[in-house]
């Protein structure tokens, strides 16, 4: 049986046509819907304080639980999602066009394609708009998953578990470290700053688009590392978890319990310097951020398996959806959409030559967690109405009309 071969394809089902929403997977599409929101309480804050992680070194009142929450949930936790997704649907689209009669040969064509465009969508997008763009790493990604994974075979692709054991490992020397470091600490108190980025800062547009093309490099370069979360998407892909949520129900919870247990206690300390309830020099700092970023990896296949768990309870108990589950999905389904948008929305909204809500409105922290809701929410709306009317969205429709 070929590595990428699973259960028949759907009657008429076009390896050049897109799927339809009957033969769609709940689960991937509320995912990418929901932490879509979590992507944009990140890069909003981003804009509003032109760095990050984006947020007030010095809070108060209830800027400390919002500070305290974003680094706890949010930060370096809401992409390894996206992450872990993108795997998932690359053996979910070659699945598909190999069930549909395209050759081996064929797959690999079309991946490669969709993704060299990938690369293009990201460069358009980082150069107008923002510079934190992950639309050309997927790209990238993109192109080494499809010449040098997807065809492998089973025992090939256990490799994953045994990288994601030893960085399970050095979680936990880092947490041994970290906790040293905590404990030993001596020096002047440091709090938490944000890493300025030139073109968030900048007070023309022109001037923004300079320095986004030189930041987009470095920043495609450093995200490319998350290649191994995406690995597990495909591992996990291939034994269609998220299509049969309720068959998989044991490995789900223990797959959630451990890895949202490490990610929220990793980035408990840093979370209570952002929040103001804890001094430390700037070697602890150090160790704290470390920990923060390593054990936000593990929210990527933490949050999914909760998800997972949760499409398993919805589909158990209904035979119909609820309207926000079925909008979020709608979302999900046009997620690529939904991301361009919020970034258009920050660069009106938020941008200092723009509307500038922040600094106008006074509270930074407070304007851009709002302003990520409201987003969010507008292009849920919007997304069900696309979904009534079958439009797929215009990002996703020009991705394909290039790709195909």
């Amino acid at each position: 049986m070929p590595p990428l071969t699973s259960h028949p394809a759907s009657p008429g089902a076009d390896h050049r046509g897109p799927v339809l929403g009957a033969e769609r997977a709940l689960a991937p599409d509320l995912i990418r819907g929901a932490m879509l929101l979590m992507i944009g309480l990140a890069n909003a804050a981003n804009f509003a304080f032109a760095g990050g992680p984006g947020l007030n070194g010095s809070p108060h009142g209830l800027e400390r639980i919002l500070n305290f929450l974003k680094i706890t949930l949010v930060d370096a936790r809401a992409y390894p999602v996206f992450a872990v997704m993108f795997g998932y649907g690359l053996v979910q689209l070659a699945r598909r066009q190999r069930n549909s009669g395209a050759t081996p040969g064929a797959v690999r064509k079309i991946l490669l394609k969709r993704h060299t465009w990938m690369i293009a969508f990201g460069l358009v997008h980082a150069t107008l708009l923002y510079f934190g763009d992950f639309l050309g790493a997927y790209g990238i990604v993109g192109i080494l998953c499809t010449l040098l994974l997807l065809n492998r075979g089973d025992k090939f692709h256990k490799i994953i578990l045994w990288i994601w054991g030893a960085q399970v490992v050095y979680t936990i020397v880092v947490v041994g470290l970290t906790a040293l470091a905590i404990v030993n600490t001596s020096g002047p108190a440091h709090g938490m700053t944000n890493s300025p980025n030139p073109s968030l800062g900048a007070n023309s547009y022109g001037a923004s688009l300079v320095d986004r093309l030189h930041e987009w490099p470095a920043h495609t370069a450093y995200v490319t590392g998350f290649t191994v979360i995406v690995w597990l998407g495909i591992w996990a892909a291939r034994k269609q978890l998220l299509e049969n949520p309720r068959d998989h129900r044991t490995l789900l919870t223990r797959v959630a319990v451990v890895c949202m247990s490490i990610t929220v206690l990793g980035g408990l300390p840093l979370a209570l310097v952002a929040a103001g309830w804890l001094q430390v020099d700037s070697a602890a700092m150090d160790s704290m951020n470390l920990l923060h970023n390593v054990s936000g990896e593990f929210g990527g296949p933490g949050y999914v398996a909760l998800f997972a768990l949760l499409v398993g309870k919805l589909t158990a108990r209904r035979r119909t959806l609820s309207l926000p589950v079925v909008a979020i999905s709608a979302l999900g389904q046009r997620s690529m959409t939904g991301y361009l948008f919020q970034s258009v929305s920050w660069m009106v909204l938020l941008a200092p030559f723009t509307l500038n809500l922040g600094d106008r409105l006074g509270n930074t922290a407070f304007t851009a967690a709002g302003a990520a809701i409201a987003v969010w929410t507008t292009s849920v709306i919007a997304a069900y109405q696309m979904k009534k009317h079958s439009y797929r969205g215009p990002a996703e429709t020009l991705l394909r009309r290039l790709t195909y």
